[in-house]
């Protein structure tokens, strides 16, 4: 029983620290990225985000915190005084965080690789090498998400990422560099009512394409090639348009008209005469980047999946070459 005269308990006291007293964790993440490296472009990159998601998540965090974190300058941020004293903090936050974390998770803990990519790797590429690498890992559970989203490593617990990048921008582990060419099916290049001799005689033939935002031209994906062909002003007589690329080559598998082809995801329906090339290729300016998690470079199995990774893009440059 408390004595008469005891002062009543605080709020805090009985419920703990208030939810509202701290700032979202995802917030804090943000900010020890941008305050470590001091840019919002780097953070973003280090967490597969864009740079102007980081900058509003430093704005809000300094909303609700009341106070300035950055001195945004030209080309250069600086840390306040308050800006200072969180990075302290919180760094040293998320580090016992995560060793507090590694440090009571169950030895017997489900072993997992989890791995983000775009659809069309995971089914063109991907996919159907995925069994050389479950063959060689009994007991480890792969988890592919397939989308088009770029998600953050950390906050979806993803272990690896494999994604399209510019060649100069692309951080990670280049897997391989894209080409593109037109492709179609065999039975279309045979068609004489519609020849294939030249690139000018596409503009007889159907485009298929990926549906593009509304501020993107159809012909985005073409453009390396057609300014190497010198056509940049070529238009296809009709288009069908798709939301993911692998229904982009089934259709074109199928005869339903030519598709840009990025190679070398269909290296394989190239080599077994499902789709032919009529034309020679272009370089895309674009490659295929792996990166793995911070916290999964203690996965000796997310490890391992990256360096498989690797080894099959390096037997598959030299089947192809």
């Amino acid at each position: 029983m408390r004595p008469q005269n005891a002062k009543p308990l605080s709020p805090v006291a009985v419920r703990g620290i208030a939810r509202g007293q701290l700032p979202r964790l995802g917030l804090l993440y943000s900010f020890e990225a941008a305050a470590r490296s001091l840019s919002f472009t780097v953070a973003a990159t280090e967490l597969f985000l864009t740079q102007s998601a980081v900058s509003r998540q430093i704005q809000q965090l300094e909303a609700d915190l009341g106070v300035a974190l950055f001195e945004r300058r030209h080309r250069a941020l600086v840390l306040t005084d308050a800006g200072r004293v969180m990075h302290r903090v919180v760094g040293d936050c998320l580090e016992r965080l995560r060793d507090a974390t590694a440090s009571v998770r169950a030895p017997t803990a489900l072993r997992q690789v989890a791995i983000t990519t775009t659809p069309g790797f995971a089914s063109l590429w991907l996919i159907p090498r995925l069994s050389g690498f479950t063959a060689t890992h009994p007991g480890v559970d792969v988890r592919i998400s397939a989308t088009l989203e770029v998600l953050d490593l950390e906050r979806s617990g993803l272990d690896v990422s494999v994604r399209l990048r510019t060649i100069e921008h692309a951080t990670g582990h280049s897997l391989f560099e894209e080409t593109v060419t037109p492709v179609c099916s065999p039975r279309l290049l045979k068609n004489p009512a519609l020849p294939l001799k030249t690139p000018a005689d596409l503009a007889r033939h159907t485009l298929l394409t990926i549906d593009m935002p509304v501020d993107k031209p159809l012909t985005m994906d073409w453009e390396p090639w057609f300014r190497v062909m010198g056509l940049p002003d070529l238009r296809m007589k009709n288009t069908l348009r798709f939301s993911q690329y692998s229904d982009v080559v089934a259709a074109a598998v199928a005869g339903q008209g030519v598709a840009i082809g990025r190679l070398p995801l269909l290296a394989e329906l190239l080599r077994d005469g499902r789709l032919v090339a009529p034309f020679s290729g272009a370089a895309s300016r674009f490659g295929y980047f792996v990166n793995i998690a911070p916290r999964s470079k203690g996965n000796s199995d997310a490890q391992d999946f990256v360096r498989w990774l690797l080894a099959e893009a390096s037997s598959a440059a030299i089947v192809c070459a």
